[in-house]
């Protein structure tokens, strides 16, 4: 290969250092490519280059796309590119241009609207201020476009997409740390030789830009694919950085490349025509992509582009380790090939796990709270809640935060703040995920899981005040869970023995059973209810601590003899004192009950039931019996036939009799919402006290616009009875019985999680 443009060929030193990092070289050449017009356009210069950062996605600089005078270069049908890597050329369409200004608006004005599809972004009109950068006129008023927009960073990058997104092609690793100083790094620039051998003209005559000035005959010599930066430094304009060699024609848009750390850490953006001096745009300046960077009629990727982009980076990087598979050598493995033997906890390994479990997760709803958990995890959270962050979207993503946890400490207190920082995400991604419901929340809550699980295995080789300090992923539960399970045989004075379980409910029909009674011999049910109530205590004060202070639901799962039973005035100890008062949980808590019966496997009829409740738009009370007598004849048709809003409400005892018939057909009709009293009245006909009784049920559920507030209404309805009123709700019972969020299966071998 002949020598570099304006240099006598690399130097003793420069050989030795592309020897030591051959393979990475040989990743970021590959991921490297030439920007030119579109394919099967001639002649066909090159304009500038780019990299590949994922699937069909290049990045490159603004100016790349811009000639001399400030105008776009002009592109074939319908915006197309001409991106050459590999020996072809293919299709591409620019989608984002950072160096759009972001839009204006005047006070109390709406969205503005995107200008015309024929207009490309900076406009014919808008020339290009001769700067080292070459980008957009940046900080320069448009001719004719009347006030300049509102101050903000205009960026001089591009993301181009390739139009066939079936194109297979290698992607450069995207560092997730601003860079400082660079000591081994090199610069890449996209070939210049097109698919039939002859030679390009390479042309970049943006200006001030690499190789400004007339472009070489087609009879140039070829030139280095890459360049030794023999030193490097971040300034307020970007990375500067000098070579011993002038910078190549083409080069600008190509990746900077610390081989110290095996990452791209900036873009090429211009040189020093004279002093072998050039600037590179980091690439940490891409938190900054927005949705108002996206062009006129392209596509996009969403509400959040940087967010998503990110994520495609990172998971294309960890789907392409392919462990256990025929594939070859990777990024990942250069990188590892170059870090191995510094001691470090936190590899690359483990850094590309972490990052592909981040991008599984959903952007932050907040990005300060990235930089407020960063805080956290270096033990430098202010405790008034300042990040000390020069501003909001200095971090915007999970991955820049990691990427902010590098603090050249040693090995292992790093492992402890990358440890202590996913422990915080993954139990932020838990919380929020209890209040995303169907199949989106069971996505979200088994991604924190793969985040939590990968946590824990990290934490094992910390020391145990470490551990403890950053302790684990605290699931929030928002219900206890009391189940007493008969037995199928009696005692030797016939009655019923049970055993019985407590268990913490996370949502979604997620349990984790923290108290098991389990006998071959049971206990009678009140044996099972005193053993329960000496536990119970402490176990809802231990959840309501772990759900934040609010008051978890208490719900009791019996089986059909016992539906009378009133759970709600049980009572349990008011603290963890010896001799701690004791008081009555239903005026303090929600207490419903559950049906044994209805478990994981959700009838369609109750599931429908539900689905009917959610949706009525008012709620009514169904008498059940319809009248005043009592009789079993016509149960099972006035429940099938009841409106979808319709809760039955039962004034009679439903321990036997034509009560139990009643609770058994509000059960097998799918009903999941009933009211009755825990000491209704015999077979006798109803009086007035019952009449009351329907009247005030029916006022109770005219009052809540969801069937979601109904524990809470009857909840307030037994406090006031407590403290002497509305005494027809102190016998209150409800059964609420959520096919969303169903009981646990039967007692198994171990304590675990049920599936969701």
């Amino acid at each position: 290969m002949a020598p570099p443009e304006g240099g006598h060929g690399p130097g003793r030193g420069e050989r030795a250092d592309r020897e030591k990092y051959a393979h990475l070289l040989g990743h970021a050449g590959r991921a490297t490519v030439a920007i030119r017009p579109a394919p099967g356009v001639t002649p066909a210069p090159l304009w500038g280059s780019g990299v590949f950062i994922a699937p069909s996605w290049v990045l490159t600089c603004a100016h790349v796309l811009t000639s001399g005078d400030g105008r776009r270069r002009a592109t074939g049908p319908d915006g197309e590119i001409g991106v050459a890597f590999d020996g072809r050329v293919v299709a591409a369409r620019l989608e984002y241009d950072l160096s759009r200004p972001a839009p204006v608006r005047a006070a109390g004005e709406g969205r503005p609207e995107a200008p015309e599809a024929s207009e490309a972004p900076g406009g014919p009109e808008a020339p290009e201020v001769p700067e080292t950068a070459g980008a957009f006129g940046a900080g320069r008023e448009a001719a004719g476009r009347g006030p300049a927009p509102a101050p903000g960073p205009r960026v001089d990058l591009a993301l181009l997409r390739l139009l066939d997104p079936g194109v297979r092609h290698p992607c450069a690793w995207l560092s997730d740390q601003p860079a400082a100083l660079l000591e081994d790094a090199f610069i890449f620039r996209g070939h210049d030789q097109d698919p039939c051998g002859a030679a390009g003209a390479p042309y970049d005559a943006g200006p001030g830009g690499p190789g400004a000035g007339p472009a070489p005959g087609p009879d140039a010599a070829p030139v280095h694919p890459f360049i030794a930066v023999r030193f490097g430094a971040r300034d307020a304009r970007g990375l500067q950085f000098g070579t011993d060699v002038r910078v190549t024609p083409g080069a600008s848009g190509g990746p900077l490349l610390d081989c110290d750390r095996g990452e791209v850490v900036g873009i090429v953006k211009g040189s020093h025509r004279e002093d072998r001096l050039g600037l590179a745009v980091p690439v940490t300046e891409l938190r900054g992509l927005a949705p108002h960077h996206l062009v006129p009629g392209a596509a996009g990727l969403g509400d959040d582009p940087y967010h998503a982009l990110t994520s495609l980076h990172d998971r294309w990087h960890w789907a392409g380790q392919d462990l256990g598979g025929p594939g070859g050598p990777t990024w990942f493995d250069a990188q590892h090939a170059i870090m191995s033997g510094r001691g470090r906890l936190w590899g690359v390994q483990e850094r590309l796990q972490a990052l592909d479990l981040l991008a599984s997760l959903p952007a932050p709803r907040d990005p300060l709270v990235v930089a407020a958990a960063v805080a956290e995890a270096l033990g430098r959270a202010d405790p008034r809640g300042r990040t000390g962050r020069a501003g909001p979207w200095t971090l915007r993503t999970w991955r820049d935060g990691h990427g902010a946890l590098y603090q050249g400490s040693d090995p292992y207190t790093e492992l402890c703040a990358f440890v202590h920082y996913l422990r915080i995400v993954a139990q932020r991604t838990a919380d929020e995920a209890r209040e995303v419901p169907g199949d989106e929340g069971a996505v979200l809550r088994a991604a924190a899981e793969r985040l939590e699980l990968f946590v824990t295995a990290k934490a094992v080789v910390l020391l145990p005040r470490d551990r403890e300090r950053i302790g684990p992923v605290r699931r929030r539960p928002d219900a206890l869970l009391v189940e007493f399970e008969p037995l199928f045989y009696a005692d030797a004075g016939g009655r019923q023995l049970f055993n019985w379980s407590v268990s913490e409910g996370y949502g979604q029909g997620r349990w984790q059973r923290v108290e098991i009674q389990e006998s071959r011999d049971g206990v009678s049910f009140e044996q099972a209810c005193d053993q329960v109530l000496q536990r119970l205590g402490p176990r809802l004060l231990r959840a309501d601590d772990a759900a934040g202070g609010a008051r978890v639901r208490l719900e009791v799962a019996v089986p059909e003899e016992r539906w009378h039973t009133p759970a709600d005035r049980w009572r349990v100890p008011a603290s963890t004192r010896r001799a701690a008062r004791l008081r009555a949980l239903g005026p303090a808590r929600a207490v419903v009950l559950r049906d044994q019966g209805r478990r994981q496997e959700v009838d369609p009829a109750w599931l429908r039931r539900w689905q009917g409740l959610a949706a009525a738009g008012r709620l009514t009370a169904l008498r059940v019996p319809a009248g005043a007598r009592a009789s079993v004849a016509g149960l099972s048709r006035q429940l099938e036939e009841a409106d979808e809003g319709a809760v039955p409400a039962l004034c009679r005892s439903v321990a036997d009799g034509t009560g139990l018939e009643a609770v058994g057909w509000t059960l097998d009709t799918g009903h999941p919402v009933a009211l009755w009293l825990a000491e209704g009245h015999d077979e006798r006909d109803c009086d007035r006290v019952c009449d009351e009784f329907h009247r005030e049920v029916a006022q109770l559920l005219g009052a809540p616009k969801s069937v979601a507030e109904i524990p809470e209404l009857v909840r307030e309805l037994r406090a006031k009875a407590a403290e002497g009123g509305v005494s027809w709700a102190r016998d209150l019972v409800l059964l609420y019985d959520d096919p969303g969020n169903p009981i646990p299966q039967l007692f198994s071998s171990t304590t675990r999680l049920s599936p969701p």
